[in-house]
């Protein structure tokens, strides 16, 4: 019998606590679990931080966290994993950022934190306690690291972006009227 690795065990660990917490978020997203909204809910939130469309954007934070975060619990297909929840986290920083750093005065404390150790966990892979290393890793190769990663930073850079723009557009003074003097025309 091999005997446990302990780094192997604290991926274990990490996964699968960072995992559930994920996985908690998006159902609450997605299904209303746990006291959330569900999609309905959800998508007004959404709309109402500047996403758009809101419900399509709710179920990709809802899918995001919760299917990421039960495929890092899991140590499967980790690299996808990570660099989905990474990017579902980019998307509430973003909402956050304004507030500051920590989460006490409603800052990105919290989600950057989710996004960085579910990106560190897509990276370094899930391990040897995993569905990863069970399947000899067939979704858990270099390019399947450089995919996901590339891919759900062009994403979140995206969506974001369009956020920023639509927020801008908004708080853009409407134009004046033009003043007229009464007179019709022809006269």
């Amino acid at each position: 019998m091999t005997p446990l690795n302990r780094r192997d065990l604290g991926l274990l660990v990490l996964r699968v606590g960072t995992g559930a917490v994920l996985a908690a978020h998006g159902t609450q997203k997605l299904f209303g679990w746990f006291g959330g909204g569900g999609i309905e809910g959800t998508a007004k939130g959404m709309e109402a931080m500047g996403f758009s469309p809101a419900r399509e954007s709710a179920i990709a934070a809802g899918l995001g966290e919760a299917g990421g975060g039960a495929l890092l619990a899991l140590g499967l297909a980790t690299p996808a994993a990570g660099a989905a929840a990474a990017g579902a986290m980019a998307g509430a920083v973003a909402v956050h950022a304004p507030a500051g750093f920590f989460a006490q005065g409603g800052g990105y404390e919290y989600p950057a934190f989710l996004g960085f150790t579910s990106a560190a966990i897509g990276i370094a892979g899930a391990g040897r306690y995993s569905l990863d290393h069970a399947t000899g890793h067939v979704l858990d190769r270099p390019w399947v690291v450089a995919v996901a990663f590339i891919g759900t930073a062009l994403a979140a850079a995206a969506v974001v972006g369009r956020r920023a723009q639509a927020q801008a557009e908004a708080r853009q003074p409407e134009p004046e009227p033009e003043h007229t003097t009464g007179a019709e025309p022809g006269e």
